[in-house]
């Protein structure tokens, strides 16, 4: 598996095992450290800081921004309809449909096995629990965790 040349990688970056990542046409941020059997894909775009956790896919289309937490084995998304073929039977190109982005504020943590579709916003400083399916924007410093993923907590249940 491996990190293609078209990867921009920022100053300190650490990949733990190079040779058993997938990384192509993506940008990946300063002292960000990647954890092994991790696959970034062309557009996708990590910030500074970040710890992205071993067996974690990161798909065109997704954003995710300084200091972000990404468990082990998260999964993003980037298609709400996935198909095969085309309605004629032809296997699909890239003209066949439209990246969804997403997405991952700063300071967000996500839990290991979460699930988050494609066309969310997850506002800085969220917690995403582990094994949570994000199906909805999660607003800013809100906790949220299940299938599908409900607020445990949001930012207004904090005393004025």
């Amino acid at each position: 598996m491996p990190i293609k040349d078209d990867v921009q990688l920022g100053y300190d970056v650490c990949i733990f095992h190079p040779d058993l990542v997938n990384l192509y046409g993506c940008t990946v941020g300063d002292e960000t450290r990647i954890g092994t059997f991790v696959e970034i894909q062309i557009g996708a775009k990590i910030g500074a800081r970040c710890k992205i956790s071993s067996h974690t896919f990161i798909c065109e289309g997704v954003t995710i921004e300084d200091e972000a937490f990404i468990g082990h084995g998260v999964m993003f998304t980037n298609d709400k309809l996935p198909r095969a073929t085309t309605e004629d039977g032809r296997l699909q190109g890239a003209a066949d449909w439209q990246v969804e982005t997403t997405r991952v504020g700063r300071r967000v943590s996500i839990g290991s096995n979460a699930t988050i579709l494609s066309g969310i916003s997850i506002g800085d400083g969220a917690i995403i629990g582990a094994g949570a399916v994000v199906t909805r924007d999660v607003a800013p410093g809100d906790i949220v965790a299940g299938v599908p993923a409900r607020p445990v907590k949001s930012r207004t249940d904090e005393p004025t």
